[in-house]
């Protein structure tokens, strides 16, 4: 299942030749899992007054075609992996039905100590969202 968030590209966003520059994309895909996560009704907040912590360990970006100035995308977020310990999205981001970037990002389940923690134990009730999202 994948959860839409729209994204109007600033000015601010592109580069010398007017296109997005291509680190913006990884901030695109913050926006869409944090937008995500809080449509499910577990916002980030609420996971760090938990204690919980959710670090990115890896992340890949395919380039398809290049977003400008002024186009309306949209980020397309899913989750991919999901495991007590780790977490993994999958994106896409569209200009209507044009695919511009793909990617995906992983991450770890840690305390405010930065010690791993197993989210069926710390969030039962986190877990069993993200059960049903993915």
């Amino acid at each position: 299942m994948w959860f839409t968030h729209e994204i109007r590209v600033r000015y601010q966003e592109t580069d010398q030749m007017g296109v997005v520059y291509h680190a913006n994309y990884l901030n695109w895909f913050e926006i869409g899992r944090t937008e995500m996560i809080r449509r499910m009704g577990m916002p980030y907040r609420t996971l760090e007054a938990k204690g919980l912590l959710l670090p990115v360990t890896e992340a890949e970006l395919k380039f398809h075609q290049p977003a400008r100035y002024d186009d309306l995308v949209t980020v397309y977020t899913r989750v991919e992996e999901r495991s007590p310990l780790r977490l993994g999205f999958a994106y896409e981001i569209k200009r209507g039905e044009e695919l511009l970037v793909s990617g995906g990002t992983r991450h770890v389940w840690l305390n405010r100590d930065w010690r791993p923690v197993r989210i069926d134990r710390e969030a039962p009730e986190l877990d069993a969202l993200l059960r049903e999202w993915g």
